[in-house]
């Protein structure tokens, strides 16, 4: 990657995270700065997710099955599929340079954790999807953003006392 590139990204993150604490202080009392960041770069990436999806389901495959000659995936699970590899770039960066930025692990074995944890997100990600569309009837915008409070809730645990290992359980030293 180019020099140049790199400096831009970092620079951006720099930006971003320098916004999140300007908005940070009237949540002050309420959540600490490390679960703020997580919140606030959490909700920029699910947004960006949520309007992926929403452009691939409705207009890249037309809400139309995929058909692979070998299987075939309905279309929800599709654009769950296509958005994933972007969106999960764009969160491992944003957990790493702007939220978890006091992480004592190397790069390399954040990357792999992220990994772990994000593979857990995507099995619970496809049994709410699957559950809320196939079983509830529910209409896979709405069902995927009812699944996304769930998987947001679970990788914040885990990203935090596994992942990037910034947080203690129990007072644990």
């Amino acid at each position: 990657m180019p020099l140049q590139l790199m400096k831009t990204q970092m620079q951006l993150f720099v930006f971003i995270r320098k916004a999140i604490e300007w908005s940070y202080p009237p949540f002050k009392t309420l959540v600490p700065p490390e679960t703020f960041r997580y919140a606030s770069t959490g909700g920029l990436n699910t947004a960006f997710d949520i309007f992926l999806y929403f452009i691939c389901y409705n207009f890249v495959l037309q809400k139309q099955i995929v058909d692979l000659n070998v299987v075939a995936i309905s279309p929800h699970i599709a654009a769950f599929i296509m958005v994933f590899p972007i969106t999960f770039i764009t969160g491992f960066l944003l957990a790493k340079y702007v939220t978890f930025t006091d992480s004592p692990i190397r790069g390399r074995i954040q990357l792999f954790r992220y990994g772990l944890s994000v593979a857990g997100s995507i099995l619970l990600n496809y049994i709410c999807l699957k559950f809320f569309v196939e079983y509830f009837y529910i209409w896979p915008t709405v069902a995927k953003m009812i699944t996304t409070v769930i998987v947001v809730t679970y990788s914040y645990l885990i990203q935090r006392y596994f992942t990037f290992k910034t947080g203690r359980l129990l007072n644990r030293k």
